[in-house]
């Protein structure tokens, strides 16, 4: 590490940057702590230190985008005025922002025997940030009269599992051609919960 003043801050920023950087570019299991270390300009050990260990940082950078994907969310939520437009709002969001640089790199500590239960534990709690949303759109829809009352539950998992699956299409097939039919999966699911 060059010799400058430390920051625990701002050393917990710049090793986040640079190691959210690496696992976009390389992924998951080709990013060493030495890597990061190089990166950063941060020894091993302030790494250890701010995080515990590479699987730790890579689920705080994982929860950490997620929370960002909920915000865009958030200011673009009021773009729509009924929950049908926020469903489809809503859709086109998930479709656009799925790929995040560190969807591979999840997927890849998801599917190692070795990461500890509690990594993994943490990155499937990730999607009740999503759910959450879904849910909140069925309650506001239900709440105004615009959707019959019905099992909120129910329709949140199967709307979330309905983008969610669609999404697989966008590792091999151009995002914009999947608009129409995200579009026609939002219009077949509003045509059994609406009045």
């Amino acid at each position: 590490m060059n010799k400058r003043r430390y920051n625990s801050e701002t050393a917990k920023q710049e090793i986040m940057e640079k190691a959210w950087l690496l696992f976009s570019q390389k992924g998951y299991s080709q990013t060493s702590v030495s890597d990061i270390s190089k990166a950063s300009g941060y020894s091993k050990g302030h790494i250890y230190y701010h995080f515990e260990n590479k699987e730790k940082l890579f689920v705080l950078l994982a929860q950490q985008t997620m929370k960002e994907w909920f915000i865009k969310w958030m200011n673009k939520e009021n773009e729509y005025s009924s929950a049908s437009e926020k469903l489809y709002g809503m859709a086109m969001h998930v479709l656009y922002n799925y790929q995040t640089p560190l969807l591979k790199g999840g997927q890849e500590l998801a599917s190692n025997p070795e990461s500890s239960t509690e990594s993994l534990k943490q990155l499937y709690e990730l999607a009740v940030i999503p759910m959450g949303a879904y849910r909140a759109i069925l309650v506001q829809g239900i709440e105004e009269g615009e959707f019959k009352k019905g099992n909120v539950e129910e329709w949140t998992v199967l709307i979330g599992t309905w983008l969610g699956g669609l999404c697989q299409l966008t590792n091999t097939q151009d995002t914009r051609s999947l608009e129409p039919l995200f579009k026609k999966a939002v219009s077949m699911f509003l045509e059994s919960i609406q009045n």
